[in-house]
């Protein structure tokens, strides 16, 4: 049996304060906002992503899919094989900076109930996604 001496953590110890830029993930698959649904959702599939990045012709970050929201856009009546991702994206964002804290990004997403949400720099373009651990 080996022996382990534990010394108390000081009282003025103070824990590192995790950031967004600790936990994000790698981008991933990034595509412009002029590809139709049914491509972006070949390109998941083929990527076997669990998300989607989307950026305007600037290459700046508008937005996020994963394949449930892409397939309810698909299944609606209003669908037809010439929607763009962009006619279906709505407002800019949500997107984190990867300087927040990390539990602050997570209340955040729990809260407006995000799988994913887009870790952009000051330009706003794509650095990486946040996710939440299952």
């Amino acid at each position: 049996m080996t022996l382990v001496q534990m010394q108390p953590r000081s009282a003025n110890a103070h824990p590192v304060r995790r950031t967004v830029d600790d936990g994000m993930e790698a981008a991933g698959p990034q595509v412009c906002d002029d590809m139709t649904v049914e491509v972006a959702l070949a390109v998941m599939a083929s990527a076997r992503a669990g998300h989607l990045l989307v950026c305007d012709e600037d290459g700046l970050c508008t937005g996020l899919f994963t394949p449930a929201q892409l397939g309810a856009v698909r299944d609606s009546a209003a669908y037809t094989d010439q929607v763009r991702l962009r006619d279906v994206l709505g407002d800019r964002g949500p997107f984190t900076s990867p300087l927040t804290a990390m539990a602050e990004a997570e209340h955040a997403m729990r809260y407006r109930r995000l799988a994913a949400l887009p870790v952009v720099d000051e330009q706003g373009s794509a650095l990486g996604v946040l996710t939440l651990a299952r």
